[in-house]
């Protein structure tokens, strides 16, 4: 990029006087920028003529001449930001960007937000860290889960408006008397983001290839084969009924790829640039549901200092701003609620801890001020006695149980548990018990190796649109579970959690699945802590924005207004 180039050797020139004007010659100038004195005198004749400054020579050799500067190099960086940015050259507005933390985010500070962008609504979202790969399979951040719901689409998806599964790529499907033949019936006008059209035999390949993978398989354990019994027809055998079979497909982990091309789907956005810097999303064309207003979503990554002792990824964003308030005068909020995913506490039942003591270990947490007074900014979290709206925790007669001498507590991100965990720490010393933190830098538990001596663990379960699903799914396949309760007892776990799914009834299976939470409550096995505050704010202008349970918003519900003409 010969513009930004030239830049460079504008801010050395800058940089030298700080701006001041200075008689100088061009041999001196030129040994500035590192350059011949024949390729300075053309740099000065193309910055004069950019109006960026103003130089005038004396003839002779060595003769100095005078310079004096017009615009300082943050105005023209600026400039060129915006310039780029509104002819959609997006990587060239990235090698501009290529600033400190701190100066960056001041630099794209007014181009964040809504705008249109070549006669066509982008909007902007800053975010705090590098995206993970999007993966097939499980991915930790909400951030990932919620951008695959906008690129990939599966055979059944969740909308805001039911957490019952609707159609996507299948518009309706019937199942067999008996529950053992799940028959999905394809719209026959689907479309990769590449254009070509979907077939039947691709979404079957895609599907058992997400069967290999042994998180999916648990998952999925019921399923035996998946058929095409008609072009437009994929027709699920299952060897027990499964009535949450719809809502398996309609999570994200469902969602369908091209079987050779991983990063194309079929949802409502096409992936346009995925890098550590810039996200890009446009909608896609032939997208067969309804189309986004939107043309453009980017995710600028404007990264933060973090705490080097909780690794890279310790924050825990539940505030999103599109465009900073910073700069943005006007920023208001848009939407905000209670998260339904929460962070918990699990104990380990039987080798250290008896059940009196696993009990007095949750009233510590609960019936003292321990969760009330934890140094957080303030309207974060929500302490909670609640897995779910009406999950509530049992009601003990106080326990007094002596707590072992030693003791180990396992947490994960976010960082909040960081606090909670040192706040324990300081209040059971005072009981005579020494509890050792072990960190382990990750949103899960995947590739933990210490899950399986700890006594006490803290993570964060998020949750989505379907709750009771979600925490169904959390028990088949989280290996927090393995780790924690003995053989036996994970046997017994899976096996009730098989006769739930066996219930066609949606009321009746949600009461059974509590049913086998509030026996986890009540051994003390599990309890909650907290939920977050979830918030966004927005410019005006920037309408349709609605909180998720992810506490993200639908990319193809937003819209920016048109500028006046």
């Amino acid at each position: 990029m010969r513009q930004l180039n030239r830049l460079h050797q504008y801010q050395r020139l800058w940089h030298a006087t700080d701006g001041e004007a200075q008689s100088v010659s061009v041999a001196e100038l030129a040994a500035r920028c590192f350059c011949s004195e024949r390729h300075m005198r053309t740099l000065l004749r193309q910055m004069q003529q950019a109006g960026w400054l103003s130089w005038q020579s004396q003839s002779g050799r060595g003769k100095r001449g005078e310079l004096h500067f017009r615009v300082t190099p943050e105005s023209l960086r600026s400039e060129m930001l915006e310039q780029a940015l509104n002819t959609g050259q997006q990587q060239n507005a990235l090698a501009l960007a290529q600033l400190d933390a701190d100066d960056l985010r001041t630099l794209l500070n007014p181009f964040l937000g809504g705008f249109w962008q070549n006669e066509t609504p982008t909007l902007r979202i800053p975010y705090y860290r590098p995206l993970d790969p999007l993966v097939p399979g499980f991915l930790p951040g909400r951030a990932e889960q919620h951008l695959a719901g906008q690129i990939f689409s599966g055979l059944t998806r969740f909308t805001p408006r039911s957490t019952l599964p609707q159609g996507d790529l299948a518009h309706h499907w019937d199942i067999s008397n008996d529950g053992l033949s799940w028959r999905f019936h394809l719209h026959s006008t689907l479309h990769w983001h590449n254009g070509d059209a979907v077939t039947a035999g691709q979404l079957q390949q895609r599907l058992l290839l997400l069967l290999e993978l042994p998180a999916l398989r648990k998952l999925f354990a019921s399923v035996d084969g998946i058929e095409i019994t008609h072009p437009w027809c994929l027709t699920f055998t299952l060897h027990r009924p499964d009535y949450w079979l719809a809502h398996r497909l309609a999570s994200y982990v469902s969602c369908l790829a091209h079987p050779q091309h991983p990063l194309i789907g079929t949802g409502p956005f096409r992936l346009l640039t995925f890098s550590r810097e810039l996200v890009r999303l446009e909608s896609h064309d032939h997208y067969h549901l309804g189309h986004p207003l939107l043309k453009a979503v980017e995710f600028w990554i404007t990264p933060q200092l973090f705490d080097r002792d909780l690794g890279t990824s310790c924050r825990h964003p539940v505030e999103i701003a599109i465009g900073e308030p910073d700069e943005l005068q006007h920023l208001q909020p848009v939407s905000n609620s209670i998260s339904l995913g929460f962070c918990y506490l699990a104990q380990r039942p039987g080798a250290r801890l008896s059940q009196a003591q696993l009990r007095r270990l949750v009233q510590i947490i609960h019936d003292t001020s321990l969760l009330q007074t934890l140094p957080l900014d303030e309207n974060l979290i929500n302490p909670t006695r609640e897995l779910l709206p009406g999950w509530k925790m049992p009601d003990w007669p106080p326990q007094n149980a002596p707590l072992p001498e030693k003791l180990t507590l396992l947490y994960h991100l976010p960082v909040e548990l960081h606090t909670m965990a040192e706040q324990l720490k300081r209040y059971l010393t005072t009981l005579g018990c020494e509890l050792t933190l072990l960190f382990h830098d990750g949103k899960n538990w995947d590739g933990c190796t210490q899950l399986a001596s700890a006594d006490l663990m803290m993570g964060d379960r998020l949750i989505g649109e379907a709750p009771e699903y979600a925490l169904e799914q959390w028990l088949r396949c989280d290996p927090l579970w393995p780790n924690l309760l003995s053989a036996p007892h994970v046997a017994h776990l899976q096996t009730t959690l098989d006769a739930v799914q066996r219930q066609a009834d949606e009321r009746e299976r949600n009461l059974a699945l509590q049913d086998v939470f509030n026996t986890l409550m009540n051994d003390a096995i599990l309890t909650p802590l907290f939920n977050y505050q979830y918030r966004i704010s927005a410019p005006p202008g920037v309408e349709g924005i609605h909180l998720n349970t992810r506490g993200w918003f639908d990319f193809a519900e937003a819209w920016i207004p048109a500028p006046a003409r």
